[in-house]
């Protein structure tokens, strides 16, 4: 079976290099794609929060290692590659939960988007309540100390 995708819009911001850490103070434009109309947005300003879902273009081509530590960070444990975030998965595919900011003709404005410029996006969903599990979430610790500063503002 083959998928073909292609993008519905495009990131702008100031991260220019696949980093990890400090997304803090990144604030993300997305742009339609010249293909879909700006009505396409219509009512968005409704949502305080999106999922954006995204391509990781510029993850390595290399063969996938479906087990290894996060950030090859010896202190983590060996976990498979859906047990962790990692760009560098089978189908380079990236999903994040965003606040809006603010619409204008064909973009949005976006907070807490962990993608570089020029990323693809490949759909947007507005966050419903009734969406999310009514369960509690839990994870391991080691997450808890992989994302320490990921969302804090970058130091000077």
């Amino acid at each position: 079976m083959e998928i073909t995708l292609q993008p519905i819009a495009w990131v702008k911001n100031s991260r220019q290099h696949i980093t990890d850490d400090y997304w803090g103070d990144v604030v993300s434009e997305i742009i339609l794609d010249e293909r879909i109309p700006a009505n396409a947005f219509d009512g968005i300003n409704g949502f305080s929060h999106l999922e954006i879902i995204y391509y990781f273009d510029r993850a390595k081509e290399d063969p996938i290692k479906y087990l290894r530590r996060p950030r090859g960070n010896p202190d983590f444990p060996e976990v498979g590659i859906f047990a962790q975030r990692n760009k560098d998965r089978p189908n380079h595919l990236g999903i994040c939960t965003v606040e809006l900011i603010w619409q204008r003709e064909g973009s949005i404005g976006v907070k807490f988007l962990d993608a570089v410029d020029g990323t693809p996006i490949l759909d947007i969903k507005p966050v419903y309540r009734e969406f999310s599990p009514p369960t509690k979430t839990k994870q391991p610790d080691w997450v808890s100390k992989l994302m320490e500063v990921y969302w804090d503002k970058k130091k000077e």
